[in-house]
């Protein structure tokens, strides 16, 4: 968004001329990242480059350069050829770059940053460019203004806001909450509305907007307010700001409700009976009256007087504390003075009605005056208690005790009255004197305030008692006891980290200070515990794994705060709770087992080992198999793989399954392995014969057939592997004119002519040949007859087929044909060629060059092809292949010399 202005006087106009000063004014984001474009002067500008000229190849070339880098100039990067403007690595913060209500500029040089145009909301960033060289030379003032985004969340100058409502103030009272929130975001993306979190039911926000735009949240007041049922309200105010997504700041608010004298005083009891000795003695008390009112501080003062109904003579009597409510004797009781008085006393409170409450005072006429008790504490004393730290020694002193008759008539005696560990004895060799002392060590803990009697009395039976109030103080003897010596606890594996454990509890008899509980960790506790020593709160901060520890023992300590300190110490034991947090593993993930093939139904292939290391029924596991459940059953207990049937390697060699672990958490977790199973080869199957397709077919063989010729051959397969699959072919039984002419190969089945076939050859040959196996223990064999007719030509077909329906009478050899399974590389003989030259000799004596030199050119070429078979007799079987039979059919061949 680029806009260019020039700044006169009148309107802005909007044009370029590099002839004259240019105002260039842009706007950007606050908080863009370092390489941002914010705008090309020189394009802006309209300078020759705008014509598609690069600025360095002007001649000479434009340059920019910022008059001055100040303040501004380190948000921005100016290219000094180009004449663009980029974003700094310096990211601009709109909020710390311009005082909203200053509206000040904050010069740097010849860069300034400025609030205060182009409106109240704008936040400008001021550059001075010049451009050179001087035939382009201008002074480009550049103003970016920095727009507002929603980075800042409302937040409130004081974390806790306190304001003070009277209780008397009526519904629809608004009062200004005088620390609103703060955001240093613009228009909406500053503060919009208040809410408190809590609002009782009797308070709610609004909010005012003043000329200036500031926002000010008022509470008001919507239902009745009463200090005496709730005198403080306790919330969280919210400020909410208009940005997207909206952002919020909180503080605690606390509506303290002030008094008002709303309350008068009132007295619990009508009127009050007292009795009253006539020689009591000046500034004996006589009683107290108390009046309470639920106001206050001031509205709370009670002033106490009398009734104007009271006689002059019983005010002058008794004398009543205006501020205490107590009444004393003031004057002497005497003969004359009425024995019943009515002390009519009221209870004033500001504003109020006075309470009234009848004191009737009795006085007895006392004929002779009682014995005196007279105190002299050795123990520390105050106002008549006496403290006594714990633990003392026995027979620790604690008062002497004078005992008198005023009259000096009568004969005095004294006793102690009331429950506790003292004794009161007299103290010789002195007379009427008598020493209190303790008769066992003091308990804090087992009673802290004891009241005793010092009674005396005369022989005329009248008595008067002195009370003692012994007030126990406690010291440091007792040490902190755990509510339980073994703490066992459990948790769950897995647990959030800071997770409650439980809260220790330790209680200590002492008081004060010395009954204060910390607590501590043991030293053999792990780090990962936590243990607030004031709360007693015991976390673990991190998550537990059982299979890594499945418990967990340490101690802990409570202190208390007696100097010297005591302590106990208390048993944490932790058991960690198994959650189904562990899949089954198999010890591989990839199982193979090598079953020999024809393996009895049910019987063990192999065990599948898997583990769980979760406990209980989580660590439970299931097995089953995914796919083949047809054919493979597993043992869930054992682990035990099974075949329900017999297995053929010739219909499948190998199987792979696949078995599913299930463990019985809820949910239950699981796992795959990958079971190979490879079928070992049994030597089940004999050798298919696939040539010659019959015992019935026949192959015509010319006489002029050279020896060494391959005539046909026996081809067979096995469907076993391995040696069981190696096949060897030999002839153990033959008929014919010379049935020795023929041989086959043991490893091809390849059957040759040996000799040269003379006229007396001519006929039928009858080759039994048997297709042998290397299977062990026991080879197996099939058998095939080979029929080979000698002649020229076919003449008569059917005599032939009369020929080979005849059961041939051939004796069977026994002889097993031998073959070497590994390649050897024996030299090859060349076949003797002496016959054949002996009878060309005696054909044609002639003709013996020709015919020797005819001679070795057919021995070279079978001995050729003997070293080319014996260089190929390693067998290759196939071990998963499946051999296409029709592709192997042959059919009779027949076989010449040409």
């Amino acid at each position: 968004h680029l806009l260019f202005f020039l700044l006169f006087v009148g309107p802005f106009n909007c044009f370029a001329s590099y002839s004259r000063a240019t105002e260039l004014f842009y706007s950007l984001n606050e908080g863009l990242p370092a390489g941002v474009l914010i705008g090309s002067l020189a394009r802006d500008l309209r300078l020759p480059t705008a014509a598609g000229q690069h600025p360095a190849s002007l001649q000479p070339p434009l340059s920019f350069t910022l008059a001055s880098h100040g303040l501004g100039g380190q948000y921005v990067q100016l290219d000094n050829r180009s004449g663009e403007l980029h974003t700094s690595a310096v990211e601009i913060d709109r909020e710390a770059l311009c005082v909203e209500s200053s509206g000040a500029t904050i010069f740097g040089g010849s860069a300034a940053v400025s609030s205060s145009s182009p409106s109240p909301e704008s936040c400008l960033l001021l550059l001075d460019v010049l451009v050179l060289p001087q035939e382009y030379f201008r002074l480009v003032k550049v103003k970016i203004a920095i727009r507002d985004v929603n980075d800042n969340a409302p937040h409130f100058p004081v974390p806790h806001i306190h304001l003070s409502v009277p209780e008397n103030a009526p519904v629809n009272t608004r009062l200004a909450i005088e620390h609103p929130a703060l955001d240093p975001d613009m228009g909406t993306n500053g503060v919009q509305t208040y809410r408190l979190r809590d609002n009782y039911g009797v308070f709610t926000l609004d909010v005012e907007e003043n000329e200036s735009g500031e926002r000010t949240p008022y509470l008001i007041v919507m239902g009745a307010l009463d200090r005496e049922t709730q005198d403080e309200y306790v919330t969280v105010i919210v400020a909410e700001d208009g940005g997207t997504p909206p952002l919020v700041g909180s503080a605690t608010l606390t509506i303290g409700i002030s008094d008002i004298n709303d309350n008068c005083p009132q007295f619990n009891d009508s009127q009050l009976n007292v009795t009253l000795y006539g020689n009591s003695s000046l500034g004996t008390h006589v009683a107290t009256v108390h009046a309470v009112d639920m106001d206050l501080g001031s509205n709370a003062q009670i002033t106490y007087s009398y009734s104007q109904k009271v006689p002059q003579p019983s005010r002058d009597l008794f004398h009543l504390n205006e501020s205490t409510g107590a009444i004393t004797l003031s004057t002497k009781v005497d003969g004359d003075t009425p024995r019943l008085h009515r002390l009519i006393i009221l209870g004033n409170g500001p504003g109020c009605i006075p309470a009234v409450i009848t004191v009737l005072v009795t006085i007895i006429k006392v004929m002779m005056r009682p014995p005196e008790v007279v105190p002299r504490f050795i123990a520390n004393e105050v106002e008549g208690v006496v403290y006594l730290k714990e633990l003392e020694p026995i027979n620790t002193p604690i008062a002497f005790f004078t005992i008198k008759d005023p009259d000096e008539k009568y004969k005095v005696s004294c006793y102690l009255d009331g429950d506790g560990p003292f004794r009161l004895s007299p103290y010789k060799p002195y007379n009427n004197e008598y020493l209190l002392e303790t008769t066992k060590p003091l308990d804090f803990e087992t009673q802290q305030l004891y009241e005793i009697s010092v009674v005396a009395w005369n022989s005329e039976g009248f008595h008067v008692k002195k009370v003692i109030k012994v007030q126990v103080l406690d010291d440091n003897d007792n040490s902190p006891v755990f509510s339980e010596q073994l703490i066992e606890l459990s948790i769950e594996e897995n647990n959030v980290p800071n997770a409650f454990l439980t809260k220790l509890h330790a209680t200590d008899a002492d008081s004060g200070e010395r009954g204060q509980v910390s607590y501590f960790l043991g030293p053999d506790a792990p780090s990962y515990f936590a243990l607030d020593k004031t709360t007693g709160v015991l976390t673990v901060s991190t998550q537990l794994d059982r299979e890594e520890k499945e418990k967990y023992r340490y101690t802990v300590k409570a202190v208390d705060s007696g100097f010297p300190p005591r302590e106990s110490i208390a048993t944490v034991t932790i058991t960690v709770l198994d959650k189904n947090d562990n899949s089954p593993r198999f010890i591989n993930k990839d199982f193979s087992f090598f079953v020999p093939e024809n393996f009895p139904g049910f019987g063990e292939i192999g065990v599948i080992s898997v583990t769980d290391a979760d406990a209980g029924q989580n660590g439970w596991v299931a097995l089953s198999v995914l796919n083949g459940s047809d054919i493979f059953v597993i043992d869930t207990g054992k682990g035990v793989l099974r075949a329900k049937v017999s297995l053929d390697r010739e219909q499948q060699s190998s199987y792979v399954l696949w078995i599913e672990a299930v463990d019985g958490g809820d949910p239950a977790l699981s796992s795959t392995a990958k079971i190979t199973i490879l079928l070992l080869d049994i030597n089940d199957n004999p050798p298919l014969v696939l040539f010659p397709q019959s015992n019935m077919s026949y192959l015509l063989v010319l006489p002029s057939t050279l020896p060494g010729s391959p005539i046909t051959e026996v081809y067979a397969v096995d469907k076993d592997t391995g040696m069981n699959a190696v096949i060897a072919y030999s002839i153990i039984g033959r008929r014919g004119p010379r049935p020795e002419s023929f041989r086959i190969d043991p490893k091809t089945g390849n059957i040759t002519l040996e000799e040269s076939l003379m006229q007396n050859d001519y006929g039928l040959y009858r080759l039994l040949v048997k297709v042998s196996d290397h299977g062990y223990p026991e080879p197996l064999h099939s058998t095939v007859m080979v029929n080979l007719f000698v002649n020229d030509t076919v003449s008569n077909e059917s005599y032939i087929e009369s020929l080979l329906r005849k059961e041939p009478d051939i004796s069977v050899e026994e002889k097993q044909p031998q073959i070497s399974i590994e390649p050897t590389h024996k030299k090859i003989e060349s076949a003797s060629c002496m016959p054949t030259l002996v009878a060309l000799s005696v054909i044609s004596l002639g003709s013996i060059a020709l015919v020797t030199g005819m001679g070795i050119y057919i021995c070279l070429r079978k001995g050729k092809k003997h070293h080319r078979a014996e260089e190929n007799l390693e067998v290759q079987i196939p071990l998963n292949g499946r051999i296409n039979l029709h592709i192997l059919e042959k059919k009779p061949v027949e076989i010449s010399n040409i």
